[in-house]
Parts: structure tokens; sequence; C-alpha cells
């Protein structure tokens, strides 16, 4: 069992920056697959990024491509998102999850643990 608490968001203006962390419990988090994912108001759960276990391979989401890094430091068990020239349209409930899978997966069901979300809100 894997547990995850995010942390870092925020209320920014557009163009801004925020970076969320992903702490996680127990000695089996290099193991996992991770990655974000985030829930604007209103809307479906929707995926924003992944990494390997290694941190050798990422998955972005096309909204969010050449503005967003993941990354992850396996000797602290955290995973981070870096957010650059953030939109309002980036503005949701952000949740990082671990996935068991063999390949990094982009929908919910991929992903077996999820943290309890950290709100990020962009305005314009």
């Amino acid at each position: 069992q894997v547990q995850l608490v995010e942390s870092g968001g925020g209320l920014v203006q557009a163009g801004g920056s925020l970076r969320l962390s992903c702490t996680a419990s127990g000695p089996t988090f290099s193991t996992y697959i991770m990655g974000w994912f985030r829930q604007p108001p209103g809307k479906e759960r929707e995926f924003v990024s992944a990494v390997s276990q290694s941190g050798g391979s990422t998955n972005y989401a096309d909204s969010v491509k050449g503005r967003f890094t993941i990354s992850r430091d396996n000797a602290k068990n955290t995973l981070y998102l870096q957010m650059n020239s953030l939109k309002p349209e980036d503005t949701a409930v952000y949740f990082c999850a671990a996935s068991a899978k063999w390949y990094i997966g982009v929908v919910s069901n991929d992903y077996n643990y999820w943290g309890q979300g950290t709100q990020v809100t962009v305005s314009s």
C-alpha cells in the first residue's frame, strides 16, 4: 500500500509558476509509475503527466506539453510537477497517483493509489 500526499497548490496569476510535490509513504515508491491528473471544476478527471519508475520516460497531455515538467526523486520518495506559464484553464484540483502497471498509463483506471488532491487556481 502506498499513501500519497500532495502539496504546493495555491492561487497564482496567469503566466506564473507553481511546483507541486507528492510525498509517498513506504519503501516501494521507486517501483511505481507515477502520474499527475487534474479535475477542473464541473469536469471529469483528466491525465496531465506521468513518469516511469527510473524517471527516464515521461508522458504529457498535449494541453501542458512545453509548460509542465514532471520529475521524481526516489531517494526522497517524492514526485514533482513544475508548472510554468500557467493559464486560467489550468485551474483544477491536482492529484498524484501511483501505478503498478508495466506501461505508462493515461487513464485513471491504470492507477492503483491516489492522493487527496491539491487546489490550483490561476487567475486571469
